[in-house]
């Protein structure tokens, strides 16, 4: 199988929470939930999985509470790491650590600020959504997904993730009709983030033709093997 399964790391006052369908006031410590990890100390934790590729969302960055980011930078130092920081402008795009490849998610960042990051670096865009509608930054208009991931074509893109938030943690599995629709338009690596619950939605993501999946519940509740990952 050569989908990549990239382990979700989201950090929180410095320790990786479990999330759920987006509603982050009600994120807790990963271990209370995890079959298999006994920290939520996010280096301790790193050595329990050793995961090859890591995705990381820096929760307090995004929702202007402070920031994780020498945690981000160690991370990146031990797998290769794509990162969420909550860019706004290009002064941000800065300080995303040395090591990690930046993640532009439309929740925070305009189509004009991700064009323009685009020709100075690579990075990676998440298309954020909740019920399918993009998050996008106050006064941004909010296109359908689709229309968003067609307009992302013309853009030099390490790759591009499709992030459903409120199938996040819910292991409701794959929307085949949806992804076939994403894969068909997308000229990027296209990754999935949400929504899956074991190794048969990964065999069904490559049968579509994505890149990738983020996944985080379907490994602490043991669906996916730690080998898997690394």
């Amino acid at each position: 199988m050569n989908v990549r399964c990239v382990f979700v790391l989201d950090l929180f006052n410095g320790e990786v929470v479990h999330a759920v369908r987006g509603e982050r006031s009600r994120y807790g410590p990963v271990h209370r939930v995890s079959q298999v990890v006994s920290t939520s100390a996010p280096l301790a934790l790193l050595d329990e999985v050793r995961p090859r590729e890591v995705y990381l969302a820096d929760l307090n960055r995004i929702t202007g509470q402070g920031d994780n980011l020498a945690l981000v930078g160690q991370i990146s130092r031990r797998a290769a790491t794509m990162a969420d920081i909550g860019v706004r402008d290009l002064a941000d795009l800065e300080a995303v650590p040395s090591g990690a490849l930046p993640v532009l998610g439309t929740e925070t960042a305009s189509l004009e600020l991700i064009s323009l990051a685009a020709a100075a670096r690579d990075l990676v865009v998440s298309i954020d959504m909740k019920e399918r509608r993009v998050l996008t930054p106050p006064g941004e208009r909010s296109l359908p997904p689709l229309e968003l991931l067609a307009r992302l074509n013309d853009l030099p893109l390490a790759g591009v993730i499709l992030l459903e938030l409120d199938r996040v943690g819910t292991s409701q599995g794959i929307d085949r009709h949806f992804l076939q629709e994403a894969a068909s338009l997308c000229r990027h690596p296209l990754i999935l983030g949400g929504g899956v619950k074991g190794p048969e939605d990964l065999e069904g993501l490559e049968e579509i033709g994505l890149s990738g999946a983020l996944v985080a519940t379907a490994v602490h509740n043991g669906k996916i093997p730690l080998d898997r990952l690394r």
